[in-house]
């Protein structure tokens, strides 16, 4: 199964740049599954109903959200009815929607999309996110009950989402992070066959500070004082994230590599 994650989409300039490029993405790369990170996607905080229709409209498969999961009011109830979005497995036990579910793609495999919170440097104290994702795991077996499985780490620390990594080796096709907005360079391929990148990075514009405007995070940290709301950077916009290739037979990572689509930073791709 060939499957494409896109970090964290930011802002409008993150919204436009996705429209503008996913389906020429999808046919060119002949994806069979398409996943985007789109906690940041309404004016940098959260998703609203309309955006998360207009991502699915642009050749989306399923949404991942985070900690901001539902700064839009409209998505308490929207993700109800919409189950193409996932929010974090550990955000709250009355929280609405689910946590992780199995999808099918356009051939009939099943894939499994989970997402959890990371603990360490969160401003809330989540649950533990290993027992979480164990849970989900030995309930959809990796070349059992699914042919591919992904998790979303969504969390601050790189230390916290490696140990996931490594927890989940060999039981998921795919742990990558989200959150921290800043792509790193270190998609690989564990032992045991699950491929793995610490942070896939946004979607938005990186002449910025992880997405916002410069202005208002740049008095912030040189006066120690806020004059006004974070505004979303609009610029032209990368799409970033990982891409993956798994075996249909175990579910393990055939091939991994790092996704950086137009904007500014220098491009890559299958």
């Amino acid at each position: 199964m060939r499957i494409l994650f896109l970090g964290d989409v930011v802002g409008r300039a993150g919204r436009d740049a996705l429209n503008a490029h996913l389906k020429t993405m999808r046919e060119t790369w002949r994806l069979d599954f398409v996943i985007v990170n789109g906690e940041n996607a309404t004016n940098g905080m959260g998703l609203s109903a309309a955006h998360a229709t207009e991502f699915f409209a642009a050749g989306v498969d399923c949404i991942t959200l985070g900690d901001h999961a539902f700064d839009q009011k409209d998505m308490m109830g929207h993700i109800e009815q919409e189950k193409r979005i996932i929010r974090p497995l550990n955000y709250a036990k009355n929280a609405p929607g689910n946590g992780a579910r199995v999808f099918s793609d356009r051939r009939g495999r099943k894939i499994l999309v989970a997402q959890v919170l990371g603990q360490v440097f969160m401003k809330r104290a989540f649950d533990d996110p290993f027992s979480a994702v164990d849970q989900v795991m030995r309930t959809y077996p990796l070349g059992g009950a699914v042919q591919a499985a992904v998790l979303d780490m969504h969390c601050e620390a790189t230390s916290e989402k490696m140990a996931m990594g490594h927890f989940c080796d060999g039981r998921v096709s795919l742990v990558v992070g989200t959150h921290t907005h800043v792509p790193t360079g270190d998609a690989m391929i564990l032992s045991n066959g699950t491929a793995y990148q610490t942070d896939a990075g946004m979607c938005g514009d990186y002449n910025s500070v992880i997405g916002m405007d410069k202005a208002e995070p740049l008095r912030r940290f040189i006066t120690g004082m806020p004059s006004g709301r974070f505004q979303p950077a609009q610029g032209d916009a990368t799409l970033s994230g990982v891409f993956v290739e798994t075996d249909d037979k175990t579910g393990k990572a055939v091939s991994v590599q790092m996704v950086r689509y137009g904007g500014r930073l220098a491009q890559s791709g299958p």
